[in-house]
């Protein structure tokens, strides 16, 4: 992974986080810098994900990047909802 896929994915992670915060009503089961720090670390797997997929179009990575990031942030968000949830019982 060069430099500026590197710098990418880091603004990538940052940018997914906020718009994610932004984009979903309500009290989110995350905090923002677990939001951010999963976008993050979702969009450094998109980029290596990418790059074994022989992906070098800069637009291209970016699309894997913001995938790979959302599916991470929406899926730890679930579990941590679905955890929060059992924890509390019927209401």
């Amino acid at each position: 992974m060069s430099t500026a896929t590197i710098f990418t994915a880091i603004l990538a992670g940052i940018v997914i986080g906020a718009l994610g915060r932004l984009i979903i009503p309500g009290r989110q089961a995350i905090g923002w810098i677990l939001t951010f720090a999963l976008g993050l670390v979702g969009a450094v797997l998109g980029g290596f994900l990418a790059e074994g997929m022989y992906i070098d179009i800069w637009w291209q990575v970016l699309i894997v990047q913001v995938v790979a990031a959302a599916v991470l942030v929406a899926l730890v968000s679930f579990l941590i909802r679905g955890a929060v949830t059992k924890r509390r019982g019927p209401a």
